[in-house]
């Protein structure tokens, strides 16, 4: 009889646990995100309504960064604006615009200027960066690369409407066009015309308004 009713408490138990236990998550995750978007946002230059920042971040320089309205982000996001690297000094501006929405484990540098247009949908692995270490000089290369001088040879403008996919990666001195695709895995180093699909590495354009299934070298 006892054994009988340990076996129905244990039941009991577990059957209210299976129910309750995705709630308890649910508000874990909640207070944990709300908490987290809370502590960024004092931090940043400008924010606008409704953001979401998930945890966890690295972030770097929030106060160079300013953001706009329904900006999601998913956790292990990279956010760095560096206004120094060793001795050098740097006026980085990185703005993101409205209803962007960044997946996880993603990089964005800057120390020049990093421009994020509304609309924006960037998938996960994605590195966004508008500097190298170094250049490809002699006394360059015999530095170890973290001692060597950041350089940026020019701004990341993304404009609105665009789609980055998978795994891609976007140098400095590129402006990506609006309502642009930017396919999985692709390396964009040259500017990206608006209306178009680029894949490729380094990116290719395969479609751009009328002109289907051509592939034309930028």
């Amino acid at each position: 009889m006892k054994q009988l009713v340990k076996n129905i408490v244990v039941m009991i138990s577990k059957t209210i646990a299976f129910f309750i236990h995705p709630f308890i998550v649910k508000g874990l995750s909640f207070l944990i995100t709300s908490l987290n978007t809370q502590y960024i946002v004092k931090q940043l230059k400008n924010c606008g309504k409704n953001p979401r920042i998930m945890f966890p971040i690295t972030s770097h320089g929030l106060e160079h960064i300013s953001i706009g309205d329904n900006l999601d982000v998913c956790g292990r996001l990279r956010l760095e604006a560096y206004s120094k690297h060793l001795d050098n000094l740097y006026n980085p501006e990185f703005i993101i615009g409205n209803n962007v929405s960044i997946n996880y484990d993603c990089h964005i540098g800057c120390v020049n200027k990093v421009v994020i247009g509304n609309n924006v949908l960037i998938a996960s692995k994605v590195f966004i960066t508008d500097h190298f270490h170094g250049e490809t000089t002699e006394d360059s290369l015999m530095l170890p690369p973290n001692l060597r001088k950041v350089i940026s040879k020019g701004p990341v403008i993304i404009e609105d409407n665009v789609w980055i996919g998978e795994g891609v990666a976007i140098m400095p001195n590129v402006r990506i066009g609006k309502n642009s695709i930017v396919g999985a895995n692709a390396v964009v180093t040259k500017d990206v015309p608006e209306n178009s699909v680029v894949g490729g590495n380094p990116a290719r354009i395969l479609q751009c308004c009328n002109l289907l299934q051509k592939e034309i070298s930028l």
